[in-house]
């Protein structure tokens, strides 16, 4: 994992702090502190910045202003995308941490983007040394600010749109969406992949993104935070279904069939998911009579979400602080009380 996946954890460990501060005075007790942890006692001091911080303006500017290089590159199934793929599931997790490759398969197609913490120059010896058959040439990297990356990758395609893009809060997608997720333990053969990429051709198809894990994600012990899907894992299955917002149809039958083809090149006992890409196909809660969210019924979700281990401390946690489970919703982390 690049050390630009590194610095979008900075960010986001200080924005979650921040807010944390802001009712850490009303939660005195050691379960408030349990909650306001959220499981981060694991995590390198280094990379927790709160608001209170001597650093966290310097942090956060230079987060922001860190130059970053976008390197993308397109191989389709013709001209290589499948050796491409295949090399690329052992090869990402294993790049020095200031390079991450990401690769989004679509239409047959598959597209590798690339971040880079340093110069093209520096940038083009690396892929020409573990990745050459992209044949990356000095033309394919264009340099901005990690900013203006996001703005790029994230639907701008080219540097020219202004990073304020980001303040408008208002979508004009054109169409719905829906996601699933799933971890890849071991690499999936060629001769597989050349099954799975005719799924992202044609109608009704949808795309998947191959995010790698390595470095500072696969360090950290699965129990050191919520999230436990770290070493041991190559890379994180993004699918992605679209249809348009005038149709009255249901969601798309495409991902449920192509997530149910997946299933034996995926991890198991439990299926993983990734938190941050709801998917409620995989359970919701049941609340009993009582009103309270069924610790049992939690755990179908849960455990794929977290492991079983971390759910039970987060369902604990929750027990201490919201026993009545005023804040509850179809994967609400329910309330595990136990008894004196």
């Amino acid at each position: 994992m690049a050390a630009s996946t590194s610095l979008a954890l900075v960010l986001a460990v200080v924005l979650c702090c921040g807010c944390a501060a802001t009712v850490s005075a009303a939660a005195n007790s050691s379960s408030g502190d349990d909650f306001l942890r959220c499981l981060t006692a694991g995590v390198p001091s280094q990379l927790v910045v709160t608001q209170g911080s001597s650093s966290f303006t310097s942090v956060l500017a230079s987060s922001v202003r860190n130059p970053r290089f976008l390197a993308p590159g397109t191989k389709s199934m013709d001209k290589g995308a499948v050796d491409a793929v295949t090399k690329w599931q052992t090869l990402a997790p294993e790049l020095p941490e200031e390079l991450t490759i990401r690769v989004v398969v679509q239409n047959k197609q598959a597209r590798f983007q690339s971040l880079y913490l340093g110069t093209c120059d520096q940038l083009l010896p690396v892929m020409s040394s573990k990745l050459p058959e992209l044949a990356m040439t000095r033309a394919d990297c264009q340099e901005m600010s990690w900013l203006q990356s996001m703005v790029y990758i994230n639907g701008a395609g080219t540097t020219s749109t202004p990073v304020e893009v980001l303040l408008n809060r208002t979508t004009s997608l054109s169409t719905y969406t829906k996601n699933k997720s799933d971890y890849v333990k071991q690499a999936i053969s060629k001769a597989s992949w050349e099954k799975i990429f005719p799924w992202f051709d044609g109608a009704g198809a949808g795309l998947i993104i191959l995010e790698p894990n390595g470095g500072r994600v696969s360090a950290i012990a699965d129990g050191d935070t919520p999230y436990p899907h770290r070493a041991g894992v190559l890379y994180n299955i993004q699918y992605v279904a679209f249809w348009p917002t005038t149709a009255t149809a249901a969601v798309p039958d495409w991902i449920k069939n192509v997530y149910k083809f997946m299933e034996p090149f995926v991890s198991s006992n439990p299926r993983a998911a990734y938190v941050n890409y709801r998917d409620l196909d995989i359970g919701e809660n049941t609340v009993t009579a009582g009103g309270v969210t069924s610790y049992e019924s939690g755990r179908l979700w849960g455990e794929k979400y977290f492991g079983a281990a971390n759910f039970r401390r987060l369902a604990l946690t929750k027990g201490k602080v919201d026993a009545g489970d005023y804040f509850q919703n179809e994967q609400s982390i329910p309330p595990l009380v136990t008894k004196k």
